[in-house]
């Protein structure tokens, strides 16, 4: 069955079509409530991106051969300690980082910075937004974390971390950043607050998770010391992350883990741990996670041109949509228009935001986020900019697995949704909007 949309009378536009690395869902098509299917409009990819054709590929070519690595003896555990010792070079080559920099694998962006939180040197100042995600918000402890309100103005903000940096007190200095805000897709200036932050003799470690899918980074260029990133944003979702930047810090720290394979020699009576990366890596590590990291990262970078292109026209015509809604009101970081990515976050006066996204979901077969986004101070202060009340809004995260029909289908969905409603009952058993006796069966798989 194919789903009915009205049309709004505005003419078709011309949309250029781009060289873009293909998804593995692209075919999806997901149940509706109302009765038949519809292929499925994935808007939700700043939560977790789809798997690339690439990677999927990739990972079932290299299962054959999936063994022990570093201290394996069989050909196997060669080929597969190759691949993964490989990948280390293909993270640094894709941020531009130093041919001093390491890399440590690590589960995802939360783990990262964890990582790094539990290395700094001690007494260590940390200066960090308090509008970032949890993931770089939270793992800093002590008397000298110092979480300064993000200003409505980007020179603002760089003035902000100068002030904040001033105020620290003597020792090391670390300021924490975003590259793209995982509520709004706004990207904060980066390279600017790197320069004060150098002023000051601080480092600076970047939460690529929303800006690696969209942008070339070169922390080269940006200046900044530790990059943090996830492969399940990166259209490879197989449970690997990775922390890359300067080795100092990391090789003086306690491990992360203590276990096998960052260790050196242990006898009764004491350890001698690893000093390269393997120090943070206890344990059998995720080689297969690892290797699709590595393919997704070497696909991105060989199509940025085409990648951003399909994004900002896809992200025009959504705003451009959205913002003809009457009650529409998007939550902004900052009050001048800025460079961002394909993400925005909104309220429609009137309309709960977890109804809506339940609605969406049941009834026109798209995927988007409601909620607070693992940020909530950001979150819940841009409603209140934006002149409404609440916790939540709906966020649409674009990628590549995003097409005009998908932006078509939400905007012309939510119009519909405000002037007529929903065409089914919605109930709120557990926290969460669902369809009243939802008819809709699981795939077999999930039995």
């Amino acid at each position: 069955m194919t789903l009915a949309l009205e049309r709004t009378g505005t003419p078709a536009e011309t949309v250029a079509t781009h060289e873009i690395p293909t998804v593995a869902c692209a075919d999806l098509r997901v149940p509706l409530v109302t009765g038949g299917d519809i292929g499925y409009a994935n808007l939700d990819h700043a939560a977790s991106a789809p798997c690339l054709d690439k990677v999927r590929a990739a990972v079932d070519e290299f299962l054959p051969w999936y063994a022990s690595v570093h201290r394996g003896a069989g050909f196997a555990s060669q080929v597969s300690t190759k691949l993964y010792e490989r990948t280390r070079g293909i993270l640094r080559d894709f941020v531009d980082a130093r041919s001093t920099d390491t890399v440590v694998f690590t589960r995802n962006t939360t783990d990262s910075f964890n990582l790094l939180a539990r290395s700094l040197p001690k007494h260590t100042s940390v200066v960090v937004f308090d509008t970032e995600h949890h993931a770089a918000l939270l793992p800093w402890k002590g008397p000298n974390v110092r979480r300064i309100e993000t200003p409505r103005t980007r020179l603002a903000a760089v003035s902000a971390v100068d002030e904040a940096l001033a105020d620290c007190p003597q020792g090391p200095r670390l300021v924490v950043l975003t590259g793209a805000s995982n509520v709004t897709g706004e990207l904060l200036p980066v390279k600017e607050i790197a320069a004060v932050a150098r002023r000051h003799g601080a480092r600076v470690a970047l939460d690529a998770a929303q800006l690696a899918p969209h942008r070339k980074i070169s922390v080269r260029e940006l200046d900044v010391d530790y990059v943090a990133l996830s492969g399940h944003k990166l259209y490879a979702p197989f449970g690997a992350g990775a922390l890359i930047g300067r080795a100092d810090w990391l090789r003086a720290a306690q491990p992360y883990l203590a276990g096998g394979g960052a260790t050196k020699l242990v006898s009764r009576e004491s350890v001698v741990w690893n000093s390269g990366p393997e120090r943070h890596e206890a344990g059998s590590p995720n080689t297969v996670g690892v290797y699709a990291l590595g393919v997704a990262c070497e696909t991105l970078a060989a199509n940025w041109d085409g990648i951003v292109a399909h994004e900002e026209e896809l992200l025009a015509r959504l705003r451009r949509g959205l913002a003809a809604i009457p009650g529409f009101a998007e939550l902004r970081l900052f009050d001048a228009p800025v460079d961002r990515v394909g993400t925005l976050s909104f309220v429609v006066d009137g309309f709960d935001p977890g109804w809506l996204a339940a609605v969406l979901s049941a009834e026109y077969g798209i995927g988007v986020r409601d909620g607070a986004f693992c940020a909530h101070v950001a979150t819940k202060r841009l409603i209140a900019v934006a002149g409404s009340t609440g916790q939540q809004a709906v966020r649409v995260s674009l990628g590549l697995g995003s097409t005009t029909e998908h932006v078509d289908r939400i905007v012309l969905a939510l119009r519909q949704i405000v002037a007529r409603g929903a065409r089914w009952q919605y109930e709120k058993p557990e926290g969460r909007w669902v369809p009243e006796n939802d008819p809709r069966e699981l795939p077999p798989f999930c039995a």
